[in-house]
């Protein structure tokens, strides 16, 4: 194997590729090439090691029609060197300036979606993959300083990635970054060893240009403070790195107890929620947030402390952070889902019905199961939809319906009248979901507002001989 890597470098790229499970044997894989050193680089060395990785390649190049004759000179150039090498390869054209316009992007931000999206064209037509880019470990550095300035959280702290998957439009496409361990410097002597012409980008030496102002600017005075600013940086990004990951377990277990679905809206447990350390709340929103919207593109560390921050407001409040995203607090859950999204969880009630007891009895969306249990010990069962009752006080003759104006009742824990609406007003329960809500009626007398409260004249005592208990489930009707 050492005999068909014949450089150093060639080992380092080789092992990194392999350490980090990059490139299953037999996979085609698209190579963006720029023209300059590194993705020439990043060519030359996938080139070398192809029959021992068993790879093929294609080359794709975009020209952004940002820069007139040079950049059309550098889409002629790599087609040649793609020629010299016997690789298949693409060249295509984008108008950034019009994307940035229709879409409200800065320059870098247009361009960044735009080859994206052309590579993750590229991919598909080719059968490919993969797609390679040529990022080093300079880019790494660069990109943790600018999470660092724009305000990350400890996500932002990883850095780039060897490998990971982004939406691009209809596509879905795995980038890998062989040259994450490699060096600018050790690139560039790489092409100068081995005779690699390569193109100069005239814009990476422009100001305007975030990253180019972070490396060119910010990075050389930093490293007068610290010359090895580089390597704790890095060692930082691999640091967060470890500790997301053991977060990310620890999440998922959480994740199990807290978290449930209706439809397209997620639900936290309130309860369960809040006694999370922080850390795993953060990492749960973080994940919440990404389901809803399909990605974390644009949600920031600032966008999950804005959620955060409303945990101890009113049931009834709402955040909305970027994206169309909605956080609402209800009385004993969270809600995550999209704006416009209907957040009432529950399906609407039309009419009343009767409930068998003992059996289960089904309403459209809603099945109330019912039992007679012997004794006094309620069950550890007991919660928002479950509840145990008297069943001499309450008796067989349920109906299940809607609230109604005037209805009132003694909410459990109290001892006079309430009307549940002002019940309903003082949870803060959102006026859309109160006509939503079961009422669970005995001969005209409310006996328990599902999910909030029995009536306080149906509880169990001392001297309850047999109890009645009553669970209720529903499917939302976003789940059809």
């Amino acid at each position: 194997m050492s005999a068909q890597r014949q450089t150093l470098l060639e080992d380092r790229v080789y092992d990194f590729i392999r350490s980090h499970n990059l490139v299953p044997p037999g996979s085609r894989i698209v190579v963006a090439v720029s023209g300059g050193p590194d993705s020439v680089a990043l060519l030359q060395l996938l080139y070398n090691l192809r029959n021992a990785l068993e790879v093929s390649l294609v080359v794709a190049h975009l020209d952004h029609n940002l820069r007139g004759e040079e950049s059309a000179s550098d889409a002629l150039y790599v087609a040649e060197l793609s020629q010299s090498l016997g690789l298949p390869f693409a060249v295509g054209g984008r108008d950034v300036k019009k994307y940035r316009q229709e879409h409200k992007l800065t320059l870098e931000e247009a361009a960044r979606e735009v080859r994206y999206q052309y590579l993750a064209d590229v991919t598909a037509e080719s059968g490919a993959n993969l797609v390679a880019i040529g990022h080093t470990k300079n880019d790494n550095v660069e990109t943790i300083l600018m999470h660092l300035i724009r305000g990350t959280g400890t996500m932002g702290l990883k850095g780039l990635a060897p490998a990971s998957c982004r939406e691009c439009g209809e596509h879905r496409v795995k980038i890998i970054r062989p040259l994450l361990d490699i060096s600018r410097d050790e690139i560039e002597a790489y092409c100068r060893n081995r005779g690699l012409d390569t193109r100069a980008d005239s814009t990476n030496l422009s100001l305007s240009p975030f990253r180019n102002r972070v490396r060119l600017e910010l990075l050389p005075l930093m490293r007068d403070y610290n010359r090895g600013i580089d390597k704790s940086l890095l060692r930082l990004a691999g640091i967060a790195s470890d500790e997301l990951d053991y977060l990310a377990q620890n999440r998922d277990q959480a994740w199990k107890k807290v978290v449930s679905r209706n439809g397209e809206i997620i639900v936290l447990e309130k309860s369960r929620f809040d006694s999370l350390h922080p850390a795993l709340q953060r990492s749960i929103l973080r994940q919440a947030v990404s389901e809803v919207a399909g990605s974390l593109k644009d949600i920031e560390a600032g966008h999950i402390e804005d959620i955060l921050n409303h945990l101890d407001r009113g049931a009834g409040k709402q955040v909305e952070i970027k994206g169309g995203i909605i956080f609402t607090v209800e009385h004993a859950r969270y809600l995550l889902a999209r704006k416009g999204k209907s957040l009432c969880p529950y399906p609407q009630i039309t009419g009343e019905f009767e409930i068998i007891v003992p059996g289960e009895s089904v309403h459209g969306n809603w099945k109330v199961v019912t039992g007679i249990i012997k004794g006094n010990r309620i069950g550890d069962d007991a919660g928002l939809f479950t509840c145990y009752l008297d069943y001499e006080k309450a008796g067989p003759g349920l109906v299940m319906r809607s609230r109604k104006s005037g209805d009132r009742f003694v909410p459990f824990g109290m001892n006079t009248e309430k009307k549940i609406k002002d019940f309903l007003i003082d949870a803060k329960v959102p006026f859309s979901w109160r006509n939503r809500i079961p009422v669970i009626v005995s001969h005209e007398k409310i006996v328990w507002l599902a999910g909030y409260r029995i009536d306080e004249n149906f509880k169990v005592t001392e001297n309850t001989q047999n109890m009645l208990r009553i669970e209720i489930v529903f499917r939302s009707e976003d789940q059809g």
